[in-house]
């Protein structure tokens, strides 16, 4: 993930212009490939009228500290032999290869699983390394399962979030990732009621879909500095997306254009619980991005709008955020958004031994396993 320099966009769009577009899409891949700059201007923006607004100083909040098995977790298997193999999955006429994490001591009982999306340049190993996910499964007791992109299907190895036949139930790469997920389902008994999915960039962007197309299988999602579904469904719609966000461009009104194609019975048209983090300062995929996912999740929420509560608070290591708790009409949350100020286009608070992580910022991986776990039937 290189730097996205106004150098790159503007070749990029004189590419598309001229209707040279593998080489516009090639331009793409290395954008969304780019780790972020440090001079994105910051996001301001005002809660609506009512909200309930916390600012919290001193000590760290509770919810970003390292906590006990969580709410609806099973209990944490620590002994024994943990296993993290490969294996390979065909579905509408596409191959993707996977890594599956199944940690120890879960004999006899069905446990969650979380599918992780990667993020462009990178690859299930490093991708497990950089947000530590296995070790939270080894601890709390769930499995993990990493889809890989070919490289043929995109050099940079990017989810193909972008391409029309790639955004809808039933084809492309929703349709393998959803079917990979069904099979490891099968394969290891895992609680069908506890199966989440969760991506970084082009993988946050693919997660939102393939939950989106598939509300049956994918019971919650997070999006880490990852685009609305339905944002761009062409090179210079992704390439204007990525740089301005989704402002002017009612991510509402894509997200039930992409809903429709995908809502097949009373199931596929309930809402996603939603997750998301972004940086303020992540010069790859603007911050706008992560409030159109929001905005996106609110819209097939159909429920009458409920009480925002915000909050303001500092990671252990400094890193200052704002994290937006949206409620539905009978008081349920719906989504939340954490704001990670000052950070760029990596994992927030994610470990040094992977790629594009920020070791300052929040721990997205704990509080969206905590924002998945609390979703978890009674």
């Amino acid at each position: 993930m290189n730097d996205l320099s106004q150098d790159l966009m503007s070749q990029a769009t004189r590419l598309t212009r001229v209707g040279r577009l593998t080489e516009a899409t090639e331009l793409i891949q290395r954008a969304l490939g780019g780790a972020a700059g440090a001079s994105a201007v910051p996001l301001h923006r005002t809660p609506h009228a009512g909200a309930s607004v916390i600012r919290l100083s001193g000590p760290v909040p509770a919810a970003v500290l390292p906590r006990p098995p969580l709410a609806g977790a099973p209990p944490a298997a620590t002994t024994g032999r943990d296993e993290f193999r490969s294996g390979t999955h065909t579905q509408a006429s596409l191959t993707r290869s996977y890594r599956l994490y199944v940690p120890p001591g879960h004999e006899g009982r069905p446990l969650p699983l979380v599918v992780m999306l990667h993020g462009c340049t990178q690859d299930p190993d490093d991708f497990a390394a950089g947000t530590d996910m296995n070790q939270r499964a080894r601890e709390q007791g769930f499995v993990v399962l990493y889809p890989a992109q070919a490289r043929d299907a995109n050099p940079s190895r990017c989810w193909n979030w972008f391409k029309h036949n790639h955004q809808q139930r039933g084809s492309g790469e929703p349709a393998v990732i959803a079917g990979m997920t069904q099979a490891v389902i099968k394969e290891h008994g895992i609680d069908p009621k506890r199966v989440y999915i969760a991506g970084l960039s082009a993988g946050g962007a693919m997660a939102a879909i393939v939950a989106d197309a598939y509300p049956e299988i994918f019971h919650a999602v997070g999006v880490h500095s990852g685009l609305p579904r339905g944002a761009a469904s062409d090179v210079r719609g992704a390439l204007s997306v990525m740089k301005s966000g989704v402002a002017g461009q009612r991510p509402g009104a894509l997200a039930g254009r992409v809903r429709s194609a995908s809502a097949t019975d009373e199931r596929a048209r309930r809402h996603i619980p939603t997750i998301v983090f972004h940086g303020d300062q992540d010069q790859t995929v603007h911050p706008r991005n992560g409030e159109g996912v929001i905005a996106a999740a609110l819209a097939g929420a159909n429920a009458g709008a409920g009480p925002l509560r915000v909050e303001q608070g500092v990671s252990p290591q400094g890193r200052r955020y704002t994290r937006s708790i949206h409620h539905g009409g009978e008081g349920k949350v719906l989504a939340e958004h954490w704001l990670v100020h000052g950070a760029g286009h990596a994992w927030s608070g994610g470990h040094g031994k992977g790629s594009y992580t920020d070791a300052k910022g929040p721990d997205a991986t704990g509080e969206m396993l905590r924002f998945f776990f609390e979703r978890a039937p009674a």
